[in-house]
């Protein structure tokens, strides 16, 4: 069940509100209840953090013309409609204009409660996607998920707004560890599908005869709907496109073409070959891979990434810290150096495992940063990247952290920045100005 979810319950009749509330009550559902449609709408927006359940047959506002009223003011929100016996015709008319699943009377109420389910989980997704979407359409501030203010940070933000409304198929590629994923989520979350299904696959994950059923069918046991037909109008995301075998690089790439221009399921693939010194040309048929390449996105590695990595270490230090109970870790000017200087080969996911090893090693009191880069990187080679920056490059990037790890530990207070730090006011302003700090993103 997802947390949080709320379950409105519509119907005129008082013993059944009651029932239905009391059942998915005792099931772990938040619900609430109306007597009307009109009383209903009052309170259900856009963005209402939940599903509906409603009778068809009302006095005043009927069921019908009440899902109207939902869809046409956000169309993803799941509306399960209760139906009498004979209804069966009128409740298909509800799923064409957009319910979520019908339920005869009389019920059983397990059905109720795994159709309840089902649209809560439906519901979160549509909300996280939303909500990730107007992170990634607000320039002002840090987003919470792609984290940095370095060039390449700013341009992969820019090409997942604009790849994110554009309808064809996308390739993304990188070295492991830099947030395919995550992309891959984003660009959908800020399209024309979001809010639609999102559906991720693995084709690493099985052998050819296991991909071609669970891609294209027929059904095995257990799987209702093959990949294809489960994304249908969505986002299909295929990770380790480069393990997918020629003859189903075929059947897909057919799939594609059979679609048309728009295509109504978009493909998102993601190759993890970077790090192998092979390419996604080299392993896929040259049709597909023309025909995904068209719209691609290369995710930057960490070390190209300058002040981001002490941001991204400092964020996941304080919240591992929150964690584990203790304080996090503070990051002197050598230490911060070194993470800036260290080649980070398995890049985000990499800093996220020594930022909580950090962590770990602070509370007992012992450890260093050193060390563990030093651990990390045995065996890839030397502990230090062969690109120079210059001197001024790391003081500068120390000094930002050092601000706005001051700053959000006093949750804005300029008084008790500049007394820790010994700045005159002017000075700090002049340094926040010049690292891109507000005062108004700590408060």
């Amino acid at each position: 069940m997802a947390k949080g979810m709320k379950i409105a319950i519509v119907d005129d009749e008082q013993d059944m509100r009651q029932s239905i509330s009391q059942w998915l009550a005792l099931s772990g559902f938040d619900t609430e209840t109306y007597p009307s449609a009109e009383e209903a709408l009052k309170a259900l927006g856009p963005d209402y953090p939940g599903v509906v359940v409603s009778d068809i047959k009302m006095p005043g506002m009927d069921g019908m013309a009440f899902l109207k009223r939902l869809m046409s003011q956000d169309s993803a929100l799941p509306v399960i409609m209760i139906t009498g016996h004979g209804d069966v015709p009128m409740a298909v008319e509800a799923m064409r204009v957009g319910a979520f699943d019908f339920l005869e009377k009389p019920f059983n109420p397990d059905r109720m409660t795994e159709l309840a389910k089902k649209a809560t989980l439906n519901r979160r997704l549509t909300l996280d996607n939303r909500a990730l979407r107007r992170e990634l359409s607000d320039g002002s501030g840090l987003m919470k998920k792609l984290i940095g203010t370095s060039a390449p940070m700013e341009r992969l933000r820019e090409d997942i707004l604009d790849l994110g409304q554009a309808e064809g198929h996308v390739l993304i590629d990188g070295e492991t560890g830099t947030g395919k994923t995550l992309v891959a989520h984003a660009l959908h979350a800020v399209g024309a599908k979001a809010g639609r299904k999102f559906v991720l696959f693995s084709c690493a994950a099985h052998d050819e005869a296991g991909l071609a059923a669970r891609l294209f069918g027929p059904v095995t046991e257990g799987v209702v709907l093959p990949l294809i037909e489960e994304a249908r109008g969505g986002t299909l995301v295929l990770e380790d496109i480069d393990a997918l075998p020629q003859a189903l690089q075929a059947r897909l790439l057919t799939w594609m073409n059979d679609q048309g221009t728009p295509a109504e399921t978009r493909v998102v693939a993601i190759s993890n070959l970077a790090e192998q010194g092979k390419t996604c040309e080299d392993v896929l048929r040259p049709d597909l891979y023309y025909r995904l390449a068209a719209m691609k996105i290369t995710l930057p590695p960490l070390r190209t990434r300058g002040e981001d990595i002490l941001t991204l270490f400092t964020r996941y230090a304080e919240q591992f810290a929150e964690e584990y109970g203790c304080a996090a870790p503070q990051v002197n000017a050598q230490e911060a150096a070194q993470l800036l200087q260290a080649p980070w080969p398995g890049n985000v996911r990499q800093l996220i495992n020594i930022s909580e090893r950090a962590v770990l090693q602070a509370r007992r009191g012992s450890g260093s940063i050193a060390s563990l880069l030093m651990a990390d990187n045995e065996d890839a080679g030397p502990a230090m990247t062969t690109e120079g920056k210059p001197l001024k490059e790391y003081v500068e990037a120390f000094e930002r952290m050092l601000i706005d790890n001051t700053m959000r530990r006093h949750k804005g207070s300029i008084a008790n920045v500049m007394d820790e730090l010994c700045l005159p006011r002017r000075t700090l302003n002049e340094k926040m100005a010049k690292y891109g700090l507000t005062r108004s993103d700590y408060l």
